[in-house]
């Protein structure tokens, strides 16, 4: 069967398994990945391999450009100290703490006897970086906080660059090219760097262009165009591909589609890299069950479990520190946050995607791979089926779905009763004929019998209801005085420092927030 083929089989696996998954509300990564060992151990279908070539230039830029256009750049600037913790200092500590317990470790077994410190931190770097798909997808179905959704989220996305960054200098100190400690510092802010320089260039090229076009198919191509253009210079210049697009996502999800002129386009747009999105996680899911080696991972199974222990240990340290550092600032989030992002930080597919790029004639190669392999199998199956009841211990989680259906059914009918007050008011005035607006008021009367019915039907949690109506309300009031003050400012009512201490005052008010907000 040729590779089109099999490509075509597995988008209709991935079809299926996506239904499957929805209807027994098992995460779709953790069923993809799990279908795909089925297949490969029953060697029913011989996929493409998974080159690096393929990997860096179809995967990597799809899948990290639609993760940043999704981002919010003020909401992450609010909480940037704290993700520039986890995603600098904390991606070298993790590194090197699965490091320091793999190394003496693997000195028990005699085929691991010649492991060093730049083979364990290569292993390292590869498993540092998170992949929390299906905890985050959990997160919004099942409503976790808003704030602790974007810290997972935007640490996640960054970290790749930075678990990258780190994994391509010990392959270089590997292969000799690269000489001291110091010059690998040097490289890693200068490939981060020119990576994000790169990167923010071509998103506001990108971003200018999008904000004057008014075909959402040529807006589109222009997205793919910065999603790979910007992944592409950079690489070709040597430095940080990931970087690049990440800085290229968050600029044209900011500034771009603020801009567009009609919603619509915006709408195309992201539905566009929603799909592409799901796709390409599809088949990398899919290709990763069927590249791990059973049989290897079962001979090497104790050398996994410390592998995965020493990885979910050192990450807990990170996270668990970066609670300790912020917990009397205005960035302080709650202990069980941080249980949860040390749980929630799956690895995936960048890992393996890291492991399989390492030269095929490099010592160990085959044991990296398959440690690395056997990481993510056991971070995707153990952590990834435990994080609901673990989230509902910790009372994270909240009763969004019966809150969210009862808003939708009091939105629906306070619009209903804004349509009927507008057609009186319109037949008033003689801008409706009474026949006309007749027919007009018994449509929209059906509406709010409708909605208003719904809205009698539902049994919704009342403490939670009142939490969010109560939740909502500030933060309206905080974004109100928040105009008012600037406008107080502008207009010379009040100096600039106590413009900046008051607004800091909000600010912080506003993020403890959305601390509680779901």
């Amino acid at each position: 069967m040729s590779d089109e083929s099999v490509i075509l089989v597995l988008f209709v696996v991935a079809s299926a398994v996506a239904v499957a998954a929805r209807r027994t509300h098992l995460p779709y990564t953790i069923a993809l990945m799990g279908v795909g060992l089925v297949l490969g151990a029953m060697h029913v279908l011989a996929p493409p391999h998974l080159t690096q070539e393929i990997l860096y230039a179809i995967f990597l830029p799809g899948l990290i450009f639609e993760a940043a256009i999704h981002l919010r750049a003020a909401d992450m600037f609010k909480d940037l100290w704290t993700i520039t913790a986890l995603v600098v200092p904390g991606v070298v500590l993790s590194t090197l703490l699965t490091a320091a317990v793999l190394i003496p470790v693997s000195h028990e077994f005699t085929q691991l006897a010649a492991l060093g410190w730049p083979l364990a931190i290569l292993f390292g770097a590869a498993v540092a970086a998170t992949d929390p798909v299906s905890v985050v997808a959990l997160f919004k179905q099942l409503g976790a906080p808003r704030r602790l959704r974007l810290l997972i989220e935007s640490e996640s996305l960054l970290n790749d660059g930075t678990s990258i960054v780190v994994f391509i200098l010990a392959l270089h100190f590997l292969q000799g090219t690269l000489s001291t400690p110091q010059a690998a510092a040097v490289d890693f802010f200068r490939i981060v760097g020119m990576g994000l320089l790169i990167g923010t260039l071509v998103g506001l090229v990108t971003a200018f262009v999008m904000r004057h076009m008014d075909d959402p198919m040529v807006t589109i191509t222009l997205t793919t165009v910065a999603a790979y253009g910007s992944f592409l210079i950079a690489d070709q210049l040597g430095v940080s591909g990931v970087m690049s697009t990440v800085a290229a996502g968050l600029v044209c999800g900011h500034r771009g589609f603020a801009g567009f002129l009609f919603p619509s386009i915006r709408v195309a747009t992201e539905t566009f890299w929603e799909y592409i999105a799901f796709a390409l996680n599809s088949l990398i899911f899919l290709l990763m069950g069927f590249a791990i080696d059973l049989g290897m991972l079962w001979r090497l199974w104790p050398i996994v479990l410390i592998a995965y222990g020493s990885v979910v240990a050192a990450r807990f340290v990170v996270v668990t520190g970066a609670w300790s550092l912020f917990r009397l600032t205005r960035l302080k989030f709650p202990f069980q946050w941080s249980i949860v992002m040390g749980w929630g930080g799956l690895r995936g597919a960048l890992s393996m995607v890291l492991a399989l790029s390492i030269p095929p004639g490099m010592a160990f190669r085959d044991l990296v791979v398959t440690l690395v392999f056997g990481v993510v199998l056991l971070s995707i199956f153990i952590q990834g089926l435990t994080m609901t009841p673990l989230t509902r211990l910790l009372g994270v989680i909240g009763t969004k779905t019966k809150v969210k259906d009862y808003e939708i059914a009091k939105t629906e009918a306070a619009l209903a009763r804004e349509i009927l007050e507008e057609l009186e008011r319109l037949r008033s005035r003689r801008m409706l004929t009474d026949d006309s607006a007749a027919v007009l008021k018994e449509e929209f009367g059906r509406l709010l019998e409708s909605a208003t019915l719904k809205l009698d039907s539902l049994q919704a949690d009342r403490q939670a209801l009142v939490q969010e109506e109560v939740l909502q309300f500030r933060r309206r009031v905080i974004m109100e005085q928040k105009a008012k003050l600037l406008e107080m400012y502008q207009s010379g009512a009040i100096g600039s420092d106590a413009y900046e201490e008051l607004q800091k005052e909000l600010d912080a008010r506003l993020l403890e927030l959305e601390t509680l907000s779901p």
